[in-house]
């Protein structure tokens, strides 16, 4: 398993961010290999991404979420095994720290050897970075989501 946790301060209320964050169909604007990301129910998402040159599609469902607090997730079905939690902390009414953490599984050759140099590493501090520039230059979320999930 590869593991990789950023962290990113955006100049947005914790609400903003958080609402941003849960708009999962939005999310190929701003994260690379992202292809499409559908909402299927409240919990669960089809994902269809390039990773090293391959497109893999897989299902993802949120195991765990608190408004303006974090959502978790872990791929139930498909090609692609990861998991991950993204936290909301407010710095300030209107400065928020959000820090991504994912676990995933690199398959084949291409996977195994972008995860040995540092590739996904970058790709998800590359993320972070246009998520910062994508909803401070929005200053709204495109949609949000206040429902609970907890954890199991």
């Amino acid at each position: 398993m590869s593991q990789v946790t950023e962290s990113v301060d955006v100049d947005v209320p914790i609400k903003v961010a958080y609402g941003q964050w849960t708009q999962f169909e939005s999310f190929p604007e701003f994260m690379e290999g992202v292809e499409s990301v559908t909402q299927v129910t409240d919990t669960r998402s089809h994902w269809k991404v390039e990773v090293g040159g391959v497109t893999r599609e897989f299902d993802t469902e949120i195991s765990e979420q608190h408004p303006e607090e974090r959502v978790a997730w872990t791929t139930v079905d498909g090609d692609l095994k990861q998991a991950g939690v993204v936290t909301f902390h407010k710095l300030s009414d209107t400065t928020t720290r959000v820090t991504i953490q994912m676990d995933w599984a690199p398959e084949g050759l291409a996977e195994k050897a972008g995860a040995l140099l540092g590739v996904d590493d970058r790709r998800v501090k590359g993320d972070a970075r246009r998520f910062k520039e994508f909803i401070e230059s929005r200053g709204m979320p495109t949609g949000g989501w206040e429902g609970d999930v907890p954890r199991d």
